[in-house]
């Protein structure tokens, strides 16, 4: 609506009886019907109509109001309207037909009529009632056309001087609080109160101040909000349980729990009973600080008061526990909620199947997914995105392209999102290639990779080596004119340096930069490390020199990469001194960082050093890694020092840390090389036996050779550590080289199998091949497993191997029998 077609619109003086109150005959109500339905069902109704009211004498202008106020049909209307106006004799419609009209059109919102018929009236001097204006604002604004609303509502206030209804201004304000226009809601607040205070029927009422106090708080203004309602108090503004709904949700959303609260126990002290709405609130800014204990408490008290808890508050709860790291049970919340009769929605199944997948529990995550299609949901993309990443993740691309199809069989087209999961399984699986052919379907149906997507691709065909398919994603990206950014060039960098091309990625990385484009952080991480891996370590300095010139901060990544680079280069004077200068700029050496330091402190022979630093990194509270620990239990059995790489071997277990093929490497090479005199080495104030240790030296002195002993030790280790499967791998392994197993293996792994809960299973596990005295031995040694596993207490496995003792026994004895 233009401001032009107001400005022409003068203000006529408001008859002080409308007709509306003038009381209609009953002849001309039956006529108003009549009219009504010859303009719904006849064909030749003009010809009818003209006949009906010259019958009756009425001039059609004189009921028009009428009928426009009966019709109930906007095309009826506008017909009748025409009609009307094409009558060559004076049937001038007055302003209150012209006003009927109006709220008729604005009911079926139909507004480029609205705009033709105050554009007549504008022609004709004529203005709408205040009651025209009120609906039509009302049409405006609950259709989002707030500016058109704001510009009538201007007009009618301050040309026509009339004041807006209350109706009318609450939506108003509404739709300007819903767009995010602060300001000129409250503009138009403070206009609505100043006009209504002392006048009997206020234009502001709770529900008003409500809308602005929402608003405020929408926009972060909490306190603001508090202040509105407090000004207005007992001024058209009554407390009530709304306000402080709209208020503690605020407080909540802002972070600021502790004020919400103290909300909440006041207006309970109030007398006002909490709603669903205000524990939904509340136990919404608990779970946003991880409060568990409060929400438990809230729904407790929302049990006792009977109130049902919704399935909003549900999902809050869950997408919370799930955000802090809670141990979940998706199945018992999905019966909880049942039971409780708050039936779960898509949004409760997609959380629940998210951070399944999250725990990488497929079968369950498979599960929700089929209950949530029992319930009849609509599935969507959040629900299929987390299982196909996780399928990819644990390579079964059969399960993770089915669940794509049945996804876009259900009308759900995959987006980048799902896309993306898809590709990144794939890539991190090795299996580029099939990557890039879902790459190219993804291209056929209309949704184009972005930088992000092409990142992964790059970097997967990086890995393989196939620089040259890297070189033609990026001609490709620039095709479909999409500008690489800093991790697609980061990505080139790295990928030139793999192909052995320092100078390439110097150049590429120089025209980066020339062309104005910023390489970014992880940029100058790329080259740096290409540097480092050639061993050009000042110029690895320079550059990192460079970046900070250009205010771009190295992180843990940097440092981490150059002392990592001077540690192979045999230079750790170099790797503390960089140290030093991260710990000074307050950059937290992390995981990599130590155990590059305990490398260096390996290659120069200096082990106490290399403890030291070990110390230093579990202070800090971070946990050594499978490199850390066979670092360590590396350069201990290197220079002999069998006992303390056996006592790191023991404690990388205990930490639940799996050890890999180089971590076996180390051990057996280190225990098959050297003599073990416990005489001879370190004493061992600070550390206590370790079960290695214990077995290896007394398989040693049973007359086991040393391979077969350090073999069967890491077993040993392993069973009784809670590591069986690993143990089973390193079985297979050993197998294939000629290892025979013994008794001493074949009692760890049936400690290993009693400790999984499935001893009734162990026959089609480990196959048990030996003879009466071999068993003997294995129960010797079961015993002093006992030690470690059971507190001293004999174990199942131990009671499995007495119990196949006397089998074999009594075999021997019958054999004996039948032969005398």
């Amino acid at each position: 609506m233009s401001k032009n077609l107001l400005s022409g619109i003068k203000r006529l003086k408001p008859n002080p009886k409308s007709t509306h109150e003038i009381p209609v005959p009953t002849q001309i109500k039956r006529l108003v019907v009549e009219v009504c339905e010859i303009l719904r069902t006849q064909t030749q109704w003009e010809e009818m109509l003209e006949t009906r009211l010259s019958v009756e004498e009425i001039v059609p202008s004189e009921i028009a109001h009428l009928v426009f106020d009966k019709i109930h049909n906007a095309d009826l209307g506008l017909k009748f309207f025409g009609w009307v106006s094409d009558r060559p004799y004076g049937c001038s419609l007055d302003g209150f037909a012209y006003s009927s009209l109006l709220k008729l059109l604005a009911k079926f919102k139909v507004f480029s009529e609205v705009e033709a018929v105050l554009k007549s009236m504008k022609c004709q001097g004529k203005v709408p009632s205040r009651e025209a204006f009120d609906v039509i604002i009302r049409a405006y604004s609950d259709c989002g056309l707030v500016d058109k609303a704001v510009e009538l509502y201007s007009f009618e206030v301050n040309t026509c001087g009339l004041v807006a209804n209350v109706l009318a201004c609450n939506s108003l304000l509404n739709g300007l609080v819903k767009k995010g226009n602060i300001n000129d809601a409250m503009r138009i607040y403070c206009d609505i109160v100043e006009r209504a205070d002392g006048e009997e029927n206020c234009s502001a009422d709770n529900y008003t101040t409500g809308i602005m106090v929402r608003g405020l708080c929408k926009e972060g203004e909490v306190d603001k909000g508090m202040q509105l309602i407090f000004a207005r108090w007992g001024k058209g503004c009554i407390p009530n349980i709304v306000l402080y709904n709209i208020l503690i949700d605020g407080h909540c959303k802002k972070g600021n729990v502790e004020r919400a609260y103290m909300l909440f126990k006041e207006l309970k002290l109030k007398g006002f009973l909490p709603t669903v709405e205000t524990y939904g609130a509340m136990i919404n800014g608990f779970c946003k600080e991880g409060d568990f204990k409060n929400v438990d408490k809230l729904l407790q008290e929302m049990n006792e008061r009977g109130l049902a808890i919704n399935v909003t508050v549900y999902n809050s709860i869950i997408d919370a526990k799930y955000r802090h790291g809670c141990a979940m049970d998706p199945m018992e919340t999905e019966r909880k909620m049942i039971e409780g009769g708050c039936n779960p929605d898509i949004v409760t199944y997609n959380t629940l199947i998210s951070g399944t997948c999250r725990d990488e529990k497929a079968q369950e995550a498979e599960k929700l997914l089929e209950h949530a299609r029992n319930r009849e949901l609509l599935l969507n993309k959040f629900s299929y995105t987390p299982l196909i990443h996780l399928y990819c993740k644990q390579g079964n691309f059969d399960r993770a392209s089915n669940l794509l199809v049945e996804m876009t069989e259900h009308g759900h087209k995959p987006d980048l999102v799902t896309y993306g999961a898809l590709l990144h399984g794939f890539v991190v699986s090795g299996e580029i290639d099939v990557a890039l052919s879902i790459r190219d379907k993804m291209i056929q149906r209309g949704v184009l990779p972005d930088a992000g997507i092409y990142n992964v691709l790059m970097n997967g065909l990086c890995k393989k080596g196939r620089f040259a398919d890297t070189k033609q994603l990026l001609a490709e990206m620039l095709g479909h004119k999409l500008l690489p950014d800093a991790y697609n060039y980061a990505t080139l960098v790295d990928g030139f340096i793999r192909d052995g091309d320092l100078d390439g990625a110097k150049k590429l990385f120089k025209k980066i930069i020339k062309t104005g484009v910023n390489p970014g952080l992880v940029g100058y991480n790329a080259l740096i490390k290409g540097f480092c891996k050639f061993g050009l370590m000042k110029d690895a300095v320079s550059w990192m020199n460079i970046m900070m010139e250009r205010n771009i901060f190295p992180d843990e990544f940097t440092y981490s990469t150059i002392i990592d680079g001077y540690i192979k280069q045999h230079y750790l004077v170099g790797a503390l001194v960089m140290l030093g200068n991260m710990i000074k700029r307050n950059c937290t050496p992390n995981v990599v960082t130590y155990t590059s330091l305990i490398n260096g402190f390996c290659r120069n022979g200096d082990l106490a050093g290399a403890e030291k630093i070990l110390r230093d990194m579990q202070l800090s509270g971070l946990m050594p890694n499978v490199v850390t620990y066979t670092t360590i239990i590396g350069g201990f059995c290197m220079v002999g020092n069998l006992a303390k790489g056996a006592f790191f071997f023991d404690q990388m277990l205990i930490r639940k840390c799996t050890p890999n093929d180089i971590t076996f490497h180390f051990l057996v090479k280190g225990f098959s090389n050297s003599v073990l005199d416990i005489s001879k080495q370190e004493k061992m104030s600070n550390y206590s036996k370790s079960v290695f240790l214990d077995v290896y030296q007394r398989m040693i002195s049973d007359g086991w050779d040393c391979q077969t002993a350090v073999y069967s030790s890491i077993i040993v280790c392993l069973c009784l550590r809670g590591m069986f499967r690993t143990a089973l791998q390193l079985r297979n392994k050993i197998a294939s080289k000629g290892c025979i197993s013994n008794p001493i293996s074949f009692a760890a792994f049936l400690h290993g199998i009693c400790s999984e809960g499935i001893s009734e299973q162990w026959r089609s596990i480990v196959s048990c091949n030996l003879n009466e005295q071999e068993l003997h031995v294995a129960e010797k040694y079961s015993l002093v497993f006992d030690q470690y596993s059971t507190n001293g207490m004999t174990s199942e496995a131990s009671h499995i191997l007495h119990a196949l003792i006397k089998e074999e026994h009594y075999q021997e004895l019958r054999k004996y029998q039948s032969f005398s």
